[in-house]
């Protein structure tokens, strides 16, 4: 029996990168899997194409998290498609650097109102059908850790994340629902590539610091996630796994 037979997973900003390779992980150990996009309808669908053609089940539903009426909808939706919900991956994200003196309002609250009220939205809309063994993956970041320059408002959500784990895994544990986060290192995706990060000084000067010698690949990541959705880490909750390649 597959790890994740009969239990059903939401996926946040899955319509391409690390969300996309997530979404496909938990089909193929058996998840029925709602790949959730904001604008992004031809990626879902991509990625919804992909998983049922290798026997999975998933559906693209639409739906911006940082708006509280869609983050409930986009849940509801994964619970009438499939009449329950097991999992939430919250990897809905954006990153833009900027230098201090470049910081604006606008930048503050778009990178903010995604990569932490869209995780407390979506969450608060999951806890409501989550129970014995859901389970709750944060996607967070290694930028954390290292504390990368221009990165001081991109930072800031995910350190809030890395906080607001800790403190959701205290709060649902009574109802045997376990919180944790994973945080990439520098991924090759179509977000980085599309940045310029890719190819750049400073992927060349990340990769030369990470042990392992390489960026990571979406499925680097989708592989923890999975293992953090299944009942093999039934005994995890409030941990930040660091999925970086060894890169401190």
């Amino acid at each position: 029996m597959s790890k994740l037979e009969g239990k059903v997973a939401v996926v946040t900003g899955a319509s391409k990168g690390i969300g996309a390779a997530i979404a496909k992980a938990l089909a193929r150990d058996g998840a029925a899997v709602v790949v959730n996009y904001a604008s992004s309808k031809a990626g879902a669908d991509a990625v919804v194409e992909a998983i049922t053609a290798a026997g999975g089940k998933a559906v693209a539903v639409q739906g911006d998290v940082s708006k509280a009426a869609q983050a409930r909808g986009l849940i509801e939706a994964a619970v009438e498609q499939f009449g329950r919900l097991d999992v939430l991956v919250n990897n809905s994200g954006v990153y833009d650097f900027a230098a201090i003196e470049e910081v604006t309002e606008e930048h503050y609250r778009r990178i903010f109102d995604i990569n932490v009220l869209g995780v407390l939205l979506a969450t608060q809309a999951a806890a409501r059908h989550l129970g014995d063994g859901g389970s709750i993956i944060n996607i967070s970041s290694a930028v954390t850790h290292v504390h990368t320059p221009t990165s001081v408002v991109y930072t800031g959500t995910k350190g809030a994340l890395n906080a607001i784990t800790g403190v959701l895994a205290n709060e649902l544990a009574p109802r045997k629902i376990r919180v944790n986060a994973v945080s990439p290192g520098f991924v090759e995706t179509e977000g980085t590539h599309t940045a310029g990060v890719v190819g750049s000084e400073m992927a060349t000067g990340i990769i030369a610091q990470t042990p392992l010698g390489r960026a990571g690949q979406p499925d680097d990541i989708a592989g923890v996630v999975a293992f953090l959705a299944s009942d093999d880490a039934r005994w995890l909750t409030g941990e930040n796994i660091t999925a970086s390649g060894g890169i401190r």
